[in-house]
Parts: structure tokens; C-alpha cells; sequence
């Protein structure tokens, strides 16, 4: 497997010196460099508890300090925990440099891939959760995730993809995207869903996630982009 920088210096990056090593070291490694691609040993669980602390911290700073109705709400929390800003966030603080992978995931270009640095990015959180409990996990959702939110409401990524999609789909199209799963793997606590977003019959794109909503949501932002759509 390719090297990869020591982990101490993204503890550095991070502000997070780890008591548990191993829990860093887990949260970086890619199924791909794992043998028999146990994923027990690499960041897939991780990733799925720390989606749920993701969404709990910016569901409580949301409710804090916006005054907002539940709409309004839930489309900043959809904005802030979409795939496209953790991968950001994650090339920001060098995430990829970090991940632990096999030589032909490498090779592909895995350590670019958008939904490859989400998903380590939330193993991160689920491993600051572990290590250190949900108030160090929330200081560094708060430093490297909520800062950016004035800046996601300046860009106009307020509104969540799904949304985004079906307003543009029954502008250009008039008619409604439908969505699909189209594979569920692993078992009944820690599913990945792959879900495909259609027009009429046409398949769009494809997504992934933990849950149908994020699978849901993946396949729209691809298929924005795949179209061109929702850059007003």
C-alpha cells in the first residue's frame, strides 16, 4: 500500500491529539486496504456513527441559534452535511493525503474522489466521538463544518439538492423525478443504499449512502451536475 504522511500531523491540522491511535488510524483506512475488505477494520462503521453525531451537533447549533421555521431548517442542515461541502471541507484540511488505501484505489484517483473524503471526513467525527465524546466532536464540527455556513448561504447551496432537482427537472421536463433503490448491502444496522434518480424512464444518475435520504441525495447532486442545472 502507498505511504501516507504520519497521523500525528493531522492531528496537528485537526486540533485533535488522539488518546487511542488506532481509532485515527481506522477512520483513515479505505475498505480497499483492508484484507477481504473487512469492514470492521476500515472506516465504513465509523463513517455511519459519525453521520449520526454530524447531523445531531448541527441539528442542536441550528436550533440554537436560528429562530428559522423547520423548513428553512432543515434545508441548512441538508446544505451543511451534504456530500459536495464535507468533501470540500475534507480537500481544506488535506484529508486525502491521509487516507490509507490500496495501491490500485490510489491509482484511480481515490484520494480525489468526492464521496470517498466525505465519508472518511464523517470517520473522523465518529472517531473524535469515540476517543473523545460528543463535545470535542462538536468543537471540530463547529471549527471546520459550521464556519462555513455563511458561505454556503452566500453560494445559494441553502436549498438541498433533491429540491434543487425537482424544481429544475419540471422546469426544463415538467415532470417529476422519481428515485429507486436499486441495491441495499450489509447488514439490517449499517445498510448501503444505492439509490438511481429517473426522469420519466431515463436514469439519471446513481448515489449512495447509510440511508435512502442520503443515497437520495447523492444521485441528485450528481445528476445537477451531470445537467447542468440549479447554478442560478
Amino acid at each position: 500500500m502507498p505511504d501516507s504522511p504520519p497521523l500525528e500531523n493531522l492531528e496537528k491540522i485537526v486540533g485533535v491529539k488522539f488518546r487511542n491511535k488506532k481509532l485515527l488510524t481506522q477512520s483513515m483506512t479505505h475498505r480497499s486496504a483492508v484484507r477481504g475488505g473487512d469492514e470492521k477494520s476500515s472506516y465504513e462503521r465509523m463513517e455511519f456513527l459519525g453521520d449520526a453525531v454530524l447531523e445531531l451537533a448541527v441539528t442542536e447549533f441550528l436550533y440554537v441559534t436560528s429562530g428559522k421555521p423547520e423548513g428553512e431548517l432543515t434545508n441548512l442542515r441538508s446544505a451543511l452535511v451534504q456530500g459536495e461541502h464535507l468533501a470540500a471541507v475534507a480537500k481544506e484540511i488535506q484529508l486525502g493525503d491521509y487516507l490509507i488505501l490500496s495501491r490500485g484505489e490510489d491509482a484511480s484517483g481515490g484520494r480525489e474522489k468526492e464521496s470517498t473524503l466525505a465519508d472518511a471526513l464523517e470517520a473522523l467525527v465518529g472517531a473524535i466521538y469515540l476517543d473523545q465524546g460528543f463535545d470535542a466532536a462538536t468543537m471540530f464540527i463547529d471549527t471546520f463544518i459550521l464556519s462555513k455556513l455563511r458561505e454556503l448561504i452566500a453560494k445559494g447551496k441553502v436549498r438541498d439538492a433533491k429540491s434543487v432537482f425537482q424544481e429544475e427537472a419540471q422546469e426544463h421536463t415538467g415532470t417529476t423525478p422519481n428515485y429507486k433503490v436499486v441495491d441495499a448491502v450489509g447488514p439490517d444496522h449499517d445498510k448501503t443504499f444505492t439509490v438511481a434518480v429517473c426522469i420519466d424512464d431515463e436514469e439519471i444518475a446513481v448515489g449512495k449512502g447509510h440511508s435512502k435520504q442520503k443515497g437520495e441525495q447523492e444521485a441528485a447532486e450528481k445528476a445537477l451536475k451531470k445537467k447542468g442545472w440549479g447554478k442560478k
